[in-house]
């Protein structure tokens, strides 16, 4: 497999340097991606680089994750328009830790061949770097003009920001540039990847390699996601799409793909997945032939989460889609963990009742009308469950003296009701 031009039809290249082409067909070749460490987990809009260390590793080159400790402690200036927070090294250590489990279901860190996975902190080497030994072994080699000219750092002197730019700030493109000259000389790495708007500062590190080592080194970059409607990619009403499951549930982690526009799924069953060319092509012409069926989105969310959680984890989040909108049986409701039973009922009205009353046993027109304001009166009750409009737990309720006991918890806890269609409501028994 020729690495770039795998990644040029999944529309993953946004700019390379010449000569990178020639260098991975010469030799098994170490390329890394950094990735800030400010959470002890990843979210989606990491997952582009990942994906290209994984491509990378199938082509038979050596992927190395940079962790960026000692930068995330300073802060990036590319595109950003205030600093951010800085970070503790226990808090680093930690976050490394937890990133590297997430990263072992993409890239192999155990095999015995030459291209096993590695993964760094620049904190490592830079912890002991003094500020004069850096000024002097570093910083004369790069001019200030040279990293004046640099987009991200213009952007930031132009005026769109109030804070300006920091000096700790702008040395951020050196400090990353010694990271790119430390991997060469440590583990002959001639290559980094990220996004387009790294492009500055691995630039930055290839002439710093030129100057200090007389050696070449290359970049290569992929295009910033975008969402088809304008809006930023990854981000939703509650913030970003994680891949802990304890941040976003492997059901809502699913509902996230599945929900994605036409022209996003399409443009994402390339990036996200490792399926071959000729198998996309064929999705592409099924979905187009019959949008209605969403046969892309399926696949795409199918692929993704089976890739970032497990094929259980898939299999719950499909049961709890059916379960949602109206398919799903009493028996699959009771299948769901309480995490996924909760991120699926999620912002539905909630009412307490009480459990000892549960256990004793209550009429539903008592419970839907008294206990928990689902129904304004049991005259709407009875005409409702009249009317086949209501269920409790997914099982249709036919008759509103009946009574619900202990046995209709859901975990010993929950307590479903539909009203009609689309109206549901969740009582919690405390």
């Amino acid at each position: 497999m020729n690495f770039i031009d795998e990644l040029k039809w999944r529309g993953m290249v946004h700019d390379v340097m010449p000569g990178t082409d020639e260098q991975l067909q010469k030799e098994l070749t170490s390329a890394y991606v950094g990735i800030d460490p400010t959470a002890d987990s990843l979210h989606i809009g990491h997952l582009v680089g990942v994906m290209m260390l994984k491509h990378l590793q199938v082509a038979g080159h050596r992927p190395i994750v940079l962790v960026g400790g000692a930068t995330g402690m300073i802060g990036d200036p590319s595109m950003k328009s205030d600093e951010r927070n800085l970070l503790d090294e226990e808090t680093l250590r930690h976050n490394q830790n937890c990133l590297k489990k997430q990263l072992s279901n993409f890239l192999d860190f155990t095999t015995e061949a030459e291209n096993r996975a590695l993964m760094v902190n620049n904190y490592d080497w830079m912890k002991e770097f003094s500020f004069l030994d850096f000024i002097r072994d570093v910083g004369k080699h790069i001019t200030v003009n040279y990293m004046m000219a640099k987009d991200s750092v213009k952007k930031r002197l132009s005026g769109e920001s109030r804070e300006g730019l920091s000096f700790t700030e702008f040395t951020y493109q050196l400090v990353q540039g010694y990271d790119f000259l430390h991997l060469y000389k440590n583990e002959n790495c001639k290559l980094q990847m990220g996004g387009s708007d790294q492009w500055g500062n691995i630039t930055t590190g290839t002439e710093l390699i030129r100057r200090v080592e007389g050696g070449e080194a290359f970049a290569l970059t992929c295009p910033l996601i975008t969402k088809a409607d304008g809006g930023k990619f990854g981000k939703t009403e509650s913030g970003n799409v994680w891949l802990d499951p304890e941040r976003t549930s492997p059901y809502q982690f699913y509902q996230f793909w599945l929900n994605t526009s036409d022209t996003d799924a399409e443009k994402y069953i390339k990036i996200f997945t490792l399926l071959p060319k000729t198998e996309i092509e064929n999705l592409i012409t099924q979905h187009q032939e019959a949008p209605h069926m969403r046969l892309l989105q399926k696949r795409l969310a199918e692929e993704v989460t089976v890739m970032v959680h497990s094929k259980e984890d898939l299999d719950m989040a499909i049961e709890a889609s059916a379960i949602l909108f109206g398919k799903g049986t009493a028996e699959q409701l009771r299948k769901l963990d309480e995490r996924t039973f909760l991120s699926v009922f999620e912002g539905v009205p909630q009412f307490p009742v009480s459990k000892q009353e549960i256990e004793a046993g209550i009429p539903v027109a008592d419970l839907l009308s008294e206990k928990a304001a689902v129904f304004p009166s049991k005259g709407e009750l009875r005409r409702t469950v009249k009317g086949n409009g209501l269920a409790i737990n997914k099982e249709k309720v036919t008759d509103a003296d009946s009574l619900v006991d202990a046995g209709f918890l859901i975990g010993n806890k929950y307590i479903l009701v539909q009203k009609g269609k689309k109206n549901y409501f969740l009582l919690i028994a405390e």
